[in-house]
């Protein structure tokens, strides 16, 4: 059986294999019999984004769950935190998003949490695929009078905008700033407006109108054209923009550069150490994180460590070390004193707020960090292949890293969403950079094709 779960849950094309509703039938009823207990409230927040295939794949999943005797709470469409969120603060056993995140909308996924808000382990996700692929697993069916019910909570908005602004200290406004929020027409279309704007901010918004095939059309944290766009005309302090799900946010400063998951880690670091809040002064982010990064927070006393790449293996990492603050270029943030995995919403909220604490323009925040130029492409592949064997793949990698030297570095690694192998390239020399990675790319297509 094709395996199910990549590095952020569950993604494909809606109505194939695995986001066709029989197989998501079964996923919810194998998740129901691992994470069921035998005391217990048994009970599963499910949300969604805006997709048009939720609603099927919502219905499915639930079917799946209460067929094994867990009932379930529905939220409707909420950012992927704030499942995590709810399920903690609610004290459920599980949560469970129904979301592709960042792909359009012919795709969509399901991702799950445990009681604390966390990812659930590999190893948890190993025992579902493995329930899945065997029908004899679901023959202990519930009885009539032990199915699942399923509920739904109808303040689930509410109750984590409210939370989302308590993160900041009482009495702290965001008034006299401008800023401009890209919804991506995804999940979080009602929640980070509304928080900036019930803080007093000036709030323009854009594509925060989802269809149910809108999202992440032209718009978005993977497409911040029209965000840049906005910011300019609007003379705003500022820019947002989250994925379809919310878990992740890219920012654009008030000239409309930039400012990606590196640099709101370098700023948000910089601020807990001085605060005396940044555990072990230590910040965890991935192999894909810039080494000018690394250069900066060891300017600054603060040491980074790298996981693999992977919102889940960041918290991971921070739980192993007692870390509060970790996270990924891509803009998935994760602050342990404030969420237990990426929350687009608080971490636009929290350097949004340093403008005004700091007394400094988001540019010159952003400007601080030198980021050493970095080339990514993403060769596509017709079928999954291991890097390793690939024939001389290794032996020309290791030729470009003598090349770079002590300041630049080559990853190549297969992406664990998206049927790609993922080339990074960064160096203090852009056209080098540009050239080895192009360089990297040709070798890999023309030997899988």
């Amino acid at each position: 059986m094709q395996k199910l779960f990549g590095t952020d849950g569950i993604r494909g094309r809606v109505n194939r294999h695995p986001m066709d509703p029989e197989t998501v039938l079964k996923v919810g009823m194998a998740a129901a019999m691992v994470l069921k207990k035998e005391r217990g409230r048994n009970m599963v927040l499910i949300g969604k984004d805006t997709r048009l295939s939720g609603y099927m794949l919502e219905s499915a999943l639930t079917s799946g769950i209460c067929a094994m005797g867990m009932n379930v709470t529905l939220t409707g469409p909420i950012p992927t935190p704030g499942i995590s969120f709810l399920t903690k603060t609610l004290r459920l056993d599980a949560g469970v998003v129904i979301s592709a995140s960042h792909n359009h909308y012919e795709d969509n996924g399901i991702k799950f949490f445990g009681a604390e808000g966390f990812k659930l382990p590999d190893s948890l996700e190993a025992e579902i695929e493995q329930l899945v692929s065997d029908e004899k697993a679901f023959s202990k069916r519930a009885p009539g009078a032990g199915i699942g019910k399923a509920f739904r909570l109808e303040d689930a908005k509410g109750r984590y905008i409210e939370y989302i602004k308590s993160t900041i200290p009482k009495g702290e406004t965001l008034e006299g700033l401008k800023i401009v929020v890209d919804c991506a027409n995804g999940a979080a279309y009602k929640i980070t407006p509304w928080v900036l704007e019930e803080l007093g901010a000036h709030v323009i918004t854009i594509h925060d109108r989802p269809d149910g095939i809108n999202i992440n059309e032209g718009c978005g944290s993977l497409d911040i054209s029209s965000l840049k766009k906005a910011v300019l005309e609007h003379g705003a302090d500022a820019g947002v923009a989250h994925d379809g799900d919310a878990d992740r946010t890219i920012l654009v400063d008030e000239k409309g550069n930039v400012v990606d998951g590196d640099h709101m880690m370098g700023i948000w670091g910089v601020q807990l150490k001085k605060e005396g809040r940044l555990a072990g002064d230590t910040v965890v982010a991935t192999v894909m994180s810039n080494l000018g990064l690394e250069h900066f927070f060891a300017s600054h006393g603060i040491k980074m460590t790298r996981a693999k790449v992977g919102d889940r293996y960041v918290a991971e990492q921070m739980q192993k070390g007692n870390y509060i603050l970790g996270g990924e270029q891509s803009g998935h943030i994760i602050n342990l004193l404030l969420n237990t995995t990426g929350d687009g919403p608080i971490t636009a909220l929290h350097i949004i707020r340093l403008v005004r604490l700091l007394e400094k323009p988001l540019s010159a925040l952003r400007e601080s960090i030198r980021i050493y130029p970095q080339e990514l492409i993403n060769v596509e592949i017709k079928k999954a292949v291991a890097i390793t064997k690939i024939p001389g793949l290794e032996d020309l990698v290791k030729d470009c890293e003598r090349q770079l030297g002590d300041s630049g570095r080559v990853l190549v690694r297969a992406s664990g969403t998206e049927p790609k192998i993922r080339v990074m390239v960064e160096g203090s020399r852009k056209q080098e950079v540009n050239g080895i990675a192009v360089k990297i790319a040709s070798f890999i297509k023309d030997n899988t094709a």
